[in-house]
């Protein structure tokens, strides 16, 4: 397989990431600033590869009016930008987080693309994508896609490339999961939503994988907060647990999971270590404001600490709490 990645973002947006006590509504809040950064889950997948000597190519779409700071970014990690550039602003969503964990998301509206852009960027993407043994798509949708457009977008590219990771959420996940991606990564939230029930233990959740899986997906990652993230395809299911960590903000956690995911399965690694490597690099992102920093020194101390449990044996019936914090995977 080659060692190269094409990631696809289609509604970027500048993380604005600040720091704060609780948040109090109708009042003024002080909020220290963590940084500005050029992101979007798709991007946050590449800024992980890069930094693990991955070539990465990332496309999709960036409003003409503040592309500068993404532009910058893609050259100074060394990253083939293909990202086609359409009219207005790419949105600014603001990721705040409190003493306690909790981070409160408000995400902004940005650049609606408009049917004749949507077609170029259907037609010109597929044949550059088919150069590509593994594709990563990730994030919401703008405003102007249509979803039967998208569906028919995923499924030609799922016809030229047999490796599609996928992690979305809400109609654009259901929408997606219509093309049978070969690699998903919902949240438990969003597999209940799919499933159409409530999956209260481990036991429920791989049964949901496995549906998901017999829909033609061969590997299911779900991520469970500080909890972990189970892992499905045929040759088992798994719980990875992270070692704790100091929270400066979960921003780009579970992006930076599908980043480690995808390296080591490009890397023809063990699916145990992929999942204990993912886990670790995940744990170690939300100890930073930014994605893409990667000790491997302390890498390797945090995969030591990830918990790795096969979940073959009948103890699975454990259940699972819930909590208000954002996904750590």
């Amino acid at each position: 397989m080659s060692k190269k990645v094409a990631t696809i973002t289609f509604n970027p947006a500048y993380d604005l990431v600040g720091l704060t006590g609780d948040i109090k509504t109708g009042e003024v809040n002080r909020i220290q600033t963590a940084g500005l950064y050029p992101a979007g889950k798709g991007i946050n997948v590449g800024k992980i590869l890069r930094a693990l000597d991955i070539d990465v190519t990332v496309g999709g779409f960036l409003g003409k009016d503040n592309q500068t700071s993404f532009q910058k970014v893609f050259t100074e990690l060394g990253i083939t930008n293909r990202f086609q550039v359409v009219e207005g602003r790419t949105r600014i969503n603001v990721k705040l987080t409190e003493q306690n964990g909790l981070v409160t998301d408000f995400n902004f509206s940005g650049f609606s693309v408009s049917k004749e852009e949507w077609q170029h960027f259907a037609e010109t993407s597929l044949k550059w994508l088919s150069d590509f043994n593994m594709v990563c798509v990730s994030g919401s949708l703008p405003a102007g896609v249509e979803m039967d457009d998208f569906i028919n977008w995923m499924q030609r590219l799922r016809e030229i490339c047999l490796c599609v990771v996928f992690d979305s959420s809400r109609e654009a996940l259901a929408a997606g999961l219509k093309a049978r991606p070969w690699m998903v990564k919902p949240n438990r939230q969003e597999l209940e939503i799919w499933a159409g029930r409530p999956l209260p233990t481990q036991k429920d959740i791989i049964t949901a994988a496995h549906e998901l899986r017999a829909a033609g997906i061969s590997h299911v990652v779900v991520s469970l907060g500080e909890e972990g993230a189970i892992l499905v395809n045929s040759a088992g299911a798994w719980l990875a647990k992270p070692p704790h960590c100091e929270i400066v903000s979960t921003v780009g956690a579970g992006d930076a999971m599908v980043g480690g995911l995808i390296y080591g399965l490009m890397m023809g690694q063990p699916i145990e270590h992929t999942l204990r490597l993912a886990t670790a690099i995940s744990a170690m992102t939300v100890s930073q404001s930014d994605v893409g920093n990667i000790n491997r020194q302390e890498l390797a101390q945090l995969m030591a600490k990830v918990e790795l449990t096969s979940l073959k044996k009948p103890s699975i019936q454990k259940p699972i709490a819930k909590n208000n914090k954002k996904d750590i995977a």
